[in-house]
C-alpha cells in the first residue's frame, strides 16, 4: 500500500518508485527481452517493498536529517532569531505565503502566548496556478487558508518538505455545499525549483523551513496561504472567485493581524 503523502497524482511530492519500462532494442531477441523484463520487474518490486526512491537510495528519519542539516541551518538563522530577541528554536512558528509576490515570511515567538516577530523570508522559486484558492485536483491551484504543519517527509523527491492538512475543515466545508469531490492533496513546501500545486522553495531555504519546524514540532507550526497581504491599507481581494472568499480571506486577515508587518 502506498503511504499517504505519497502519491504522485494527488500533489506535486510522491516518493514512489516508477517502474522500470524495458526499451526496445532492434535486433534483441525475444528470450533476451524476456529476461530484461523480468530483471526490470524484479528491481522495481525491491524497490518498492524497500521503500526506497530515485531520490534517496536509503530511507530518512527526521533525527537523519535532523544530524545531517541542523548545525548549518543553526549558523544560518540562531542570529537572525537574536536580532529579532528570540529563542533558538522558538516556542511556535508561523510561515506566511504571499502569493502575489512569491514570498514565504518566518515568525516565531519565545513563548506561547508571546509577541510575534518577523524573522526572515524566502523567494518562492516556483508556485503554479493564479490567485484564488484550490478546488478541485488538477486544477494547478495553491490552497488558500489557513493550514497545519501535518507532516514532515525527510524522504521527499524534492529533498525536504513539509505538508500542509489541506483540505481543512474550511475547505471541506465549502466542497460540500458546492458538491465538489476530488479537492486534492498532498501539498507541499518543498526543495527544488519545480513544482504543480506546491511551493518549491530551494533546497536550502527547504532545509531552513524543515529543520525549524522539526525542532519547534510541527504541531507548533502554522502555515498562512494568502493571495496577498491584507494587512496593507491598499490591499485588494481577487477578483472572480467563489462566494465564499470573502468569508475566507476573512480568517486569512484575522491570522495576519497579530504579525508585525515589514518595515
Amino acid at each position: 500500500m502506498t503511504p499517504r503523502g505519497c502519491r504522485v497524482d494527488r500533489g506535486c511530492d510522491g516518493c514512489s518508485t516508477p517502474p522500470l519500462v524495458p526499451v526496445p532494442v532492434p535486433g534483441l531477441d525475444v528470450k533476451r527481452r524476456t529476461a530484461l523484463s523480468w530483471l526490470g520487474a524484479t528491481l522495481s518490486s525491491a524497490a518498492a517493498a524497500a521503500g526506497t526512491s530515485e531520490s534517496h537510495p536509503r530511507s530518512y528519519t527526521v533525527e537523519d536529517r535532523l544530524r545531517l542539516h541542523a548545525p548549518a541551518v543553526e549558523r544560518r538563522l540562531k542570529r537572525k532569531f537574536a536580532s529579532a530577541g528570540l529563542p533558538y528554536p522558538p516556542a511556535a512558528l508561523t510561515y506566511v505565503v504571499f502569493k502575489d509576490v512569491a514570498r514565504m515570511e518566518v515568525y516565531a515567538r519565545a513563548t506561547a502566548a508571546g509577541a510575534w516577530r518577523r524573522v526572515v523570508a524566502y523567494p518562492i522559486l516556483r508556485m503554479s496556478g493564479t490567485l484564488g484558492p484550490k478546488l478541485r485536483e488538477g486544477d494547478g491551484q495553491v490552497p488558500e487558508g489557513v493550514y497545519r504543519a501535518e507532516f514532515l517527509n525527510a524522504n521527499s523527491r524534492f529533498h525536504l518538505s513539509i505538508r500542509l492538512d489541506y483540505p481543512n475543515a474550511f475547505d471541506r466545508a465549502q466542497a460540500r455545499a458546492e458538491g465538489r469531490t476530488h479537492l486534492g492533496s498532498d501539498i507541499m513546501i518543498h526543495g527544488s525549483n519545480v513544482s504543480i500545486g506546491c511551493m518549491a522553495m530551494g533546497d536550502q531555504a527547504a532545509e531552513d523551513l524543515f529543520i525549524l519546524a522539526a525542532l519547534t514540532g510541527k504541531e507548533r507550526v502554522s502555515i498562512v496561504v494568502a493571495p496577498t497581504d491584507f494587512r496593507r491599507p491598499a490591499a485588494r481581494v481577487p477578483k472572480g472567485g467563489p462566494p465564499w472568499a470573502a468569508a475566507l480571506y476573512r480568517h486569512i486577515k484575522a491570522a495576519l493581524n497579530p504579525l508585525p508587518g515589514a518595515d
